[in-house]
């Protein structure tokens, strides 16, 4: 124990320093704008919890309980066919040979080096076309088309890791190709699975640019872009404290889901996962 003290001392450190952004942004969300850039010390003078209840009633003609039905529209479909189109992929190019396999595996990993940015505009005018603007279509469909390679690529790295030889038990049993792949390979890589359901999650709350391009009804604006509304055109005359309390409601949600994906991680490890 007396060996290990330095080494706890370290980690504490390195904890505390970690957690104190998240600490100053919940007690900065109780701070007067003065107070704010005042004093880098998270605690407030005082708590005022009327500021959340300005915050949750925003500047729109909507709450914030409003802006989150709208993210969750998006996002709970959105992982869903994330999660499933990356499997089928992955498990498409893991175990099976089929023409120009290389090709697409090659335009995969091409892919995975695009910025996303570059594709905004072609996306855009495709949707325009479609006349499928200010819907949540745009922000959806494309997940139904493993469009994340990387998602693709870390899956095909942990099917690799299975064994052959439960794929061909599997078979000698009497499953088929789908049946097995759903009863002997997914419980083998759930942590990868889980990782790619909590990244969606994580990356779609996150999201600014594709909402603000697509979407342009306020009613239909997801919480990122309602965070934005609150702050004016010169970004200045504003209340910090309410923009802040805004953020720490929003955190809640990717807090939440974090924390129980980790426990996902370690059961999934545990009770699944198998090296080859």
């Amino acid at each position: 124990m007396t060996r290990k003290l330095p080494l706890y001392v370290i980690l504490t450190l390195m904890a505390a320093v970690t957690l104190y952004p998240m600490l100053w942004l919940i007690g900065a969300s109780f701070k007067s704008n003065s107070e704010i850039f005042s004093s880098a010390w998270f605690m407030p003078k005082s708590f005022d919890l009327s500021v959340y209840r300005s915050a949750w009633r925003t500047v729109t003609p909507y709450t914030m309980g409003h802006y989150f039905a709208n993210t969750f529209m998006i996002i709970l479909p959105k992982t869903f066919l994330a999660v499933l189109s990356s499997v089928l992929v992955a498990y498409g190019f893991a175990r099976f040979d089929f023409p120009l396999k290389r090709l697409f595996f090659a335009m995969l990993m091409a892919g995975m080096f695009m910025p996303a940015i570059v594709t905004v505009m072609s996306l855009y005018l495709l949707w325009s076309k479609l006349e499928l603007l200010d819907t949540y279509v745009p922000l959806i469909a494309p997940a139904a088309f493993a469009g994340e390679g990387m998602f693709v690529f870390i899956l095909i790295q942990f099917f690799r890791r299975v064994p052959r030889e439960l794929d061909e038990a599997a078979r000698i049993d009497g499953c088929g190709t789908l049946r097995t792949l759903v009863y002997v390979l997914l419980p083998c890589i759930r942590p990868a699975v889980a990782s790619v359901a909590v990244f969606t999650f994580l990356w779609t709350m996150n999201d600014f640019l594709q909402p603000l391009i697509m979407i342009q009804s306020v009613e239909k604006y997801p919480l990122s872009l309602a965070l934005r509304l609150s702050v004016d055109s010169t970004g200045q005359g504003y209340e910090q404290c309410k923009i802040i309390a805004m953020s720490v409601i929003g955190l809640i949600p990717s807090v939440t889901v974090f924390a129980l994906a980790q426990k996902q991680f370690v059961s999934g490890i545990t009770a699944g996962g198998i090296t080859g």
